[in-house]
Formats: structure tokens, sequence, C-alpha cells
């Protein structure tokens, strides 16, 4: 979360991570079963983690924008916890440990992976309805 903290304060966040899309086929993420850890966030309880991520059906576009900063936020602190427990997996592995290293890697793609690809579809989706606001204004 430190690390999270100092990459926000950087240029590259903004311009970079902050419109970072790995799979942009609504298809593969289909396939990939990001709507089954969709359906997990919305009916279990991990709905009550990030309170901040929540729509209302009545929204402006500055909340939006407000909602889409949040979700970048969440997605990348996923991304860098992913990346920071592959260190351990890759350790597991080294240490010819490959149960456990696979049992760490299955847990952090369903905890940290699957929920960053989920911000990212979410983005996108937010992205259509902040373009559909503008469209509408003129």
């Amino acid at each position: 979360m430190i690390l999270t903290a100092l990459v926000r304060k950087t240029t590259y966040y903004n311009k970079e991570l902050s419109t970072l899309n790995f799979i942009k086929n609504e298809k593969l993420n289909y396939l990939m079963g990001v709507g089954a850890i969709k359906w997990m966030v919305k009916n279990t309880f991990f709905k009550f983690f990030n309170q901040k991520l929540k729509i209302n059906r009545k929204i402006t576009v500055s909340e939006l924008g407000t909602l889409r900063t949040e979700m970048t936020k969440s997605e990348i602190d996923h991304l860098f916890a992913f990346l920071f427990v592959m260190i351990f997996v890759v350790l597991k592995i080294l240490n010819e440990q490959y149960l456990f290293a696979s049992i760490i890697l299955m847990v952090n793609l369903i905890m940290n992976a699957y929920p960053s690809l989920l911000q990212q579809q979410n983005k996108r989706r937010i992205d259509l309805l902040i373009r559909r606001f503008e469209k509408s204004k003129y």
C-alpha cells in the first residue's frame, strides 16, 4: 500500500496506469470467469469491503469521474498486491515447494488478479456512460 501511495503521486500513474487495460474483449473476460468474481463481489461479504465503489441509480458525470478514480485506485492496489505475492510464488517454486506455490498462486489469482480485471471492466463501462452523458449534453 505504501508503494501504491507513492506511485499515485507520479505522472506515470495519471497517464499510463489509470488507463491500463489488459483484456479489452468482453467475451474473453466472460470466458476467463470474471463474471463469477463479479457475482461473488456483489452477493457475498466482499460487497462490504470497499463501500466507495457503489453506484446509485441517479448519478452525475462528476460522480462517475470520482467513482472511476476510486476504481483505478482499487485496481492498482490489487495489481501491486498480485505482483508482490508473485514474488513469494516464484521463491516457493525455486525451493521446489510446488504444492504450496500453486495454492498461493490460485488464491492470488482469485483475490488480486481477477478483482483487478473486474475493475478494468467496470472502468470501461463507466467510460461509456461518461461518453453518453457528454454526447447528450450537446
